[in-house]
């Protein structure tokens, strides 16, 4: 059995900012089902602490990191068997805010210490410097936060294999020679081919550089991130590294998302009782207060900033709103978006809901009631919306990039009989509003739009195959050690 510590700074249900919650939780809970002995390791934030002692947990040690004090604590991951440690370091985590921003939405001023410190205790606790009694074979390190960890056990003998995953190149953990110097970092760092990038100190290169394997999201997306268009500075990195790259498509809980017994649904359904479906639709209708009638409606679930191409989705709003069309938006971001939505949504109420912020349940209503999903987005490594669309007979209508491109078949690709939804390819409102007024040509014919919704709901979106994926990866690290 393989032991694996998978050390993440997000985990659903404790604390979650977006896709890397999801799937730190529900790729560990997948391969412990598959004879892996996996142990995800969290930085100690208040609403994580509160969830351990809620759980029970108990204390396994305490330590001293230069002026910072750590206890470590251990609990279970809430409605799984997979363990979970809690790095408690209250002058760094115990703070109000989300774990990376304060309540103004500013980056925390410490975040290169608070994220440091997480990774040292991760490392001593791989290389048994602890002495819990548990070391693991491989630790998973995922997106910059978790970085500098295949950094503190490179020289180390007898150390575990790593692998660093990219969720999103493009947050890179980026910060000044000065944090460098205050951070007591080895001289030795401070070159282009390990840490440092365009005098900068960047976390992820200590993935990227340090890591035996390096994964990402899906397997388009590992080849966009070699282009310059897609690879933020790092695409000759990653060129070099290429043989050690490679992209494992995301799952998702198949059991929470769900449509034949989806706890938030007032009415449940599948792919040989898709009528409940109209009933999702007008319940959800209801609750937004838009007009309950048979007008296409639109979902849109995601941050509102450049990156989910949400200049765009303003654009295409207006023209479909004259022909009838409804929006149910969620999502929070930036006021240059958020502000022209509050204005459609209070000039057009029987058309338009806007909700700022996050709603687990009508994430789900809203996935469940969409007759068609839109993710416009520039980029998207992996991208889960699509997939939770796809199993509730929501017809996603994307841009054909990263994972979106890796899980939607459009009618054009396959003649109709695998297709699963709609894309475009050139980046731009024209190419988003065409795939639209395609997919509307599709609902108006009831008979293709079935065919479309049980393609779809066909798919295996779930983690099981994945799980084998990263398996067999594990496994060829230590075949090489």
């Amino acid at each position: 059995m393989k032991r694996v510590l998978f050390v993440t700074s997000e985990v659903y249900p404790v604390i979650k900012t977006g896709g890397l919650a999801d799937v730190s939780a529900s790729l560990p809970e997948a391969l412990s089902r598959q004879d892996c002995d996996i142990q995800i390791m969290l930085p100690g934030y208040p609403a994580a602490l509160e969830a351990a002692r809620t759980a029970g947990s108990r204390r396994k040690a305490r330590l001293s990191i230069g002026q910072y004090h750590v206890t470590l604590w251990r609990t279970r991951l809430p409605g799984t068997a997979v363990s979970l440690w809690l790095v408690d370091c209250p002058a760094l985590f115990d703070r109000p805010g989300n774990p990376y921003q304060n309540e103004e939405g500013q980056d925390w001023w410490d975040n290169a210490h608070r994220y440091q410190l997480f990774c040292r205790v991760a490392a001593m606790m791989a290389s048994g410097q602890l002495g819990l009694g548990w070391t693991p074979d491989i630790v998973h390190c995922n997106d910059w936060q978790s970085a500098l960890v295949p950094v503190f056990l490179d020289h180390l003998p007898n150390r575990p294999g790593t692998v660093f995953t990219i969720h999103n190149l493009a947050y890179q953990g980026l910060f000044s020679q000065e944090t460098f110097r205050a951070m007591g970092l080895p001289d030795s760092l401070w070159r282009f081919d390990r840490l440092e990038f365009h005098d900068q100190l960047s976390f992820i290169k200590g993935g990227l550089v340090y890591a035996d394997r390096i994964t990402t999201v899906s397997p388009t997306y590992a080849l966009e991130i070699q282009t310059p268009e897609f690879g933020y500075g790092l695409d000759g990195l990653l060129r070099y590294r290429s043989d050690r790259l490679s992209g494992i498509l995301n799952g998702i809980d198949t059991r929470i998302w769900n449509p034949s017994d989806d706890r938030y649904l007032d009415f449940h359904y599948g792919p040989d009782s898709l009528s409940n479906k109209s009933q999702c639709k007008a319940r959800l209708q209801q609750q937004l207060g838009l007009e309950v009638n048979g007008a296409p409606l639109f979902g849109s679930i995601g941050r509102l900033v450049e990156q989910k191409g949400i200049d765009w989705l303003l654009a295409v709003i207006p023209p479909l709103l004259e022909k009838g069309c409804q929006f149910a938006i969620l999502g929070s971001g930036e006021p240059r978006y958020t502000d022209p939505l509050r204005a459609l949504a209070r000039d057009h109420p029987e058309q338009v809901s806007l909700t700022v912020g996050y709603d687990e349940p009508l994430a789900h209503r809203i996935t469940a009631g969409a007759d068609m999903f839109l993710m416009p987005s520039r980029f998207e490594p992996c991208g889960l919306n699509q997939m939770f669309s796809l199993r509730y007979g929501t017809i996603p209508v994307v841009h054909a990039v990263g994972g979106l491109k890796d899980t939607v078949v459009d009618p054009g690709q396959a003649a109709g009989s695998r297709a699963t939804g709609f894309c475009f390819e050139r980046p731009n409102e024209d190419a988003f509003l065409h795939a639209i007024d395609r997919a509307l040509e599709y609902y108006s014919n009831r008979k293709q739009w079935r065919h479309l919704q049980r393609n779809g709901m066909a798919g295996d979106y779930s983690w099981k195959y994945r799980a084998r994926e990263y398996l067999a990866l594990y496994q060829s690290i230590l075949t090489e050690q």
